[in-house]
């Protein structure tokens, strides 16, 4: 299909996925726009480290020839891990001084950086949160933003997410609490102010596990760590709690008194951390969301699948999507057919990896010593090849 053939594309959503797609798209001369609702990359918290998979975020990298200039930013001794239980005992651990990149870790920043310094200028319009999305008679759709700007796109795809305003163009499914709540904090300065929760975390993530709750403390760069404290809790647990999260004093003793029969080390976590704890409750859609293909609108990453983080493919899958969503656009000679296509290879692997997620899920935030069993099973699979063991999104 000619470029001219293809109109206008509009991607909702400047995410790693979104932002992919325009990339590669853009690298083989197809015209896109993007629209964003935040205001700028730093509008708020990008979230943690990722590690980009071989198989998916490297290869999305490599497609949209930005491979050398990722392995200059990212870390590969990331990968190194630890898991532990409630008393810091060790059940498992990874650690490597060999220089491997099957699954090395970047700052979401960082990625979201590369990839936003790839493209055209203006084509991400920034402070355009999506107002509405209203079908036309002639097959296209019109967009409307809360700034008043509108626009028509023959074309749209959303990569904008959990909460997706695109999604309800193909589908009725909302996403659903997946059981478990989360509490960001983080430390910065770490190695400095903190040696001790350095040392804890060391080079890569920390996996604390037991009695229905958990630590997981990763490395980031600039000498930061991001810690997730994780809670099997009902969905409406921030409201009705009494923490005020607002108030740190109050919910660092909060938290504290959650893990009360935890070794000090670990509470270490709670006790020393910077002064901001963020809740966030974590959802998932069904696992095997699907949808019937339309030739003018189509989803990837978290928009179509979202997933709770335990499998580490949350943006590994985005940014795979948007991969074989942007070589389906580009060598299309029916798009209907080209999206289809897409999508059915999209749906396969996605609940496989959202089952996946679920499962382990169920593993890390359960009763007892969910710690040692965890590490069992770590030790079976290393066995076999490497774990993708890792990743806390923030969705856009």
């Amino acid at each position: 299909m000619s470029k001219n053939k293809l109109g206008r594309i509009v991607v909702v959503g400047a995410g790693p996925g979104g932002l992919t797609l325009a990339r590669i798209l853009q690298l083989h001369g197809v015209e896109v726009k993007v629209y964003e609702r935040e205001s700028s990359i730093d509008a708020r918290p990008q979230g943690g480290t990722l590690d980009l998979h071989v198989e998916s975020g490297q290869y999305a990298l490599q497609i949209a020839d930005l491979f050398d200039k990722f392995q200059a930013l990212c870390r590969p001794e990331g990968q190194d891990m630890r898991i532990v239980d409630k008393s810091g005992t060790v059940h498992y651990e990874e650690v490597s001084n060999e220089i491997r990149f099957d699954r090395p870790e970047i700052d979401r920043h960082d990625l979201r950086q590369l990839l936003l310094e790839s493209l055209k200028e203006d084509t991400i319009a920034q402070g355009h949160n999506l107002q509405s999305i209203q079908s036309l008679s002639n097959g296209q759709h019109k967009l409307v933003f809360d700034n008043g700007v509108t626009d028509i796109a023959d074309l749209v795809i959303g990569a904008d997410g959990a909460w997706s305003r695109i999604r309800p163009l193909v589908s009725s499914a909302m996403p659903q609490y997946c059981g478990v709540t989360i509490v960001e904090v983080q430390f910065t300065e770490v190695d400095d102010r903190h040696p001790e929760i350095a040392k804890l975390v060391g080079r890569g993530t920390l996996f604390a596990s037991s009695d229905n709750k958990g630590l997981i403390g990763q490395r980031n760069g600039h000498n930061r760590i991001r810690v997730y404290i994780t809670l099997r809790v009902p969905e409406n647990w921030v409201a009705e709690s009494g923490i005020a999260f607002d108030k740190p004093e109050q919910v660092r003793d909060d938290l504290l008194h959650l893990f009360v029969d935890w070794d000090n080390s670990l509470r270490n976590i709670i006790r020393f951390c910077d002064a901001s704890f963020a809740p966030r409750p974590l959802y998932m859609l069904p696992i095997n969301h699907r949808w019937e293909t339309q030739q003018s609108v189509t989803l990837l990453g978290d928009a179509a699948h979202l997933m709770s983080p335990f499998a580490g493919e949350g943006v590994n899958l985005a940014m795979l999507d948007a991969t074989e969503l942007a070589l389906a656009i580009i060598n299309a000679d029916d798009l209907k057919q080209a999206i289809h296509n897409y999508e059915q290879k999209m749906f396969s692997r996605a609940a496989k990896a959202a089952d996946e997620s679920a499962t382990n899920l169920d593993l890390f935030i359960s009763p007892g010593n969910a710690a040692k069993l965890m590490a069992e099973i770590f030790k079976k699979l290393m066995t076999s090849g490497p774990l993708n063991d890792k990743e806390i999104p923030v969705t856009e």
